[in-house]
């Protein structure tokens, strides 16, 4: 069997199982393979990637430093505009400091490689995103998994490590595939109990919660020792960060390889960056609609028979199980202008395949009632045709 072959064949076992995957082409904002759909799968929760205030911003910058930024932020790739949007997110998130990173999956990967030491233990959320799994398994620190947003199974675990050098709590602040949101109000108190540090990924709840979109440091009025985000959601632009402390950020520009080595997010990306977290401060209003618009949803779906998780995030996760029924249902929503495709393993755990709608403050009450009716039009045509369409909701 050739290399090609060999493929081959295991990309028949993707497709046999119902999880091969294709791109997507999205023409323009609203425009998805030349047709009309309103896309109720973006993480651009405050609609801020298309704010006229931020393409100024960016082409000011694009003028007077260029396209990219010639190299890593140790060479040729450090500008004002990296100092002054670090200093930004650093107010913004209530710490000494900040270090940008050019996407969060690359500010996990530095963090958790390069913060732990052999002898160390990592405690990591059974649902945390791929990019923490990835720093974990780059540490040199073990790894020991709770059970999700489980605080029983977490006190147990830090309890029968207490023989380690140094423990670290690392979790999710909102989980991207159930919008649930980190106990961080009870994590805290178990971290300062039981001797371990916190490390926080707000990459979901920047923006987002919190009186001023802080995140879930400032939903539940904490402090982690570390705070990782990215810029690429509710901020609307490119790259990452971490924030806390002055020696946590000269630790990390030291020794962070994702930093130390991977090129400088480009100045007119800083530009657009800080401009977005100057509006959300001042964007109260833009939170409260989108959350009162995920009440409506989750409650509309839930009449009609369908489990759905979340309800306090931009998250709403419909929980279908089946893999091949949620790409059933997710092409019939496509048929009918509604952008949502389905969410499979190995994304999420197998049996629980599901439709994951992200609502953004840019959607009106007549989206809402489309994308409604357009579930309720799925839920007719699918029901009689495949037996246990719905799963439990438990």
């Amino acid at each position: 069997m050739n290399f090609n072959e060999w493929l081959s064949s295991r990309l028949d076992r993707t497709k046999t199982e119902g999880l091969f995957r294709t791109l997507q082409t999205v023409e323009s904002n609203a425009d998805i393979h030349d047709r009309r759909q309103v896309n109720w799968a973006s993480n651009d929760y405050l609609g801020l990637s298309k704010d006229q205030r931020l393409i100024s911003a960016a082409e000011t910058a694009l003028l007077q430093y260029g396209a990219g930024s010639s190299g890593s932020r140790l060479m040729t790739g450090n500008t004002d505009w990296h100092k002054k949007l670090e200093r930004k997110i650093a107010d913004f998130k209530q710490t000494e400091a900040a270090l940008l990173f050019s996407s969060g999956y690359l500010a996990n990967i530095g963090v958790l490689s390069s913060l732990p030491e052999k002898g160390d233990v990592i405690l990591s959320d059974q649902f945390n995103h791929a990019s923490i799994i990835d720093g974990c398994r780059l540490s040199k620190a073990d790894t020991v998994v709770y059970r999700h947003i489980d605080m029983n199974d977490l006190e147990k675990k830090l309890a029968a490590v207490q023989d380690c050098f140094r423990r670290f709590i690392v979790t999710d602040g909102v989980f991207s595939m159930d919008g649930t949101i980190a106990p961080l109000d009870k994590i805290i108190p178990l971290a300062e109990r039981y001797k371990a540090f916190v490390i926080v990924d707000d990459a979901h709840a920047t923006g987002v919660l919190g009186k001023n979109g802080g995140g879930t440091s400032e939903y539940f009025g904490v402090r982690p020792d570390v705070v990782i985000g990215t810029l690429s959601k509710a901020v609307g632009t490119e790259g990452g960060f971490a924030a806390g402390s002055q020696v946590l950020i000269d630790f990390l520009l030291n020794h962070a390889r994702t930093f130390i080595f991977q090129t400088a997010i480009p100045p007119a990306s800083c530009a657009a960056a800080y401009t977005a977290l100057k509006i959300i401060e001042d964007s109260r209003e833009k939170r409260r609609l989108m959350l009162s618009s995920v009440k409506m949803i989750k409650a509309g779906l839930e009449q009609m028979g369908f489990a759905v998780r979340g309800g306090q995030t931009p998250i709403l996760p419909v929980i279908i199980g089946d893999a091949q029924k949620a790409v059933l249902l997710a092409d019939g929503l496509k048929e009918k202008g509604l952008f949502a495709p389905a969410i499979r393993p190995p994304t999420v755990p197998a049996g629980e395949s599901r439709i994951r709608l992200t609502v953004t403050a840019d959607r009106s009450l007549g989206d809402i009632d489309d994308l409604l009716e357009g579930f309720q039009s799925m839920r007719k045509e699918l029901i009689w045709e495949h037996e246990g369409f719905f799963c439990d909701r438990n």
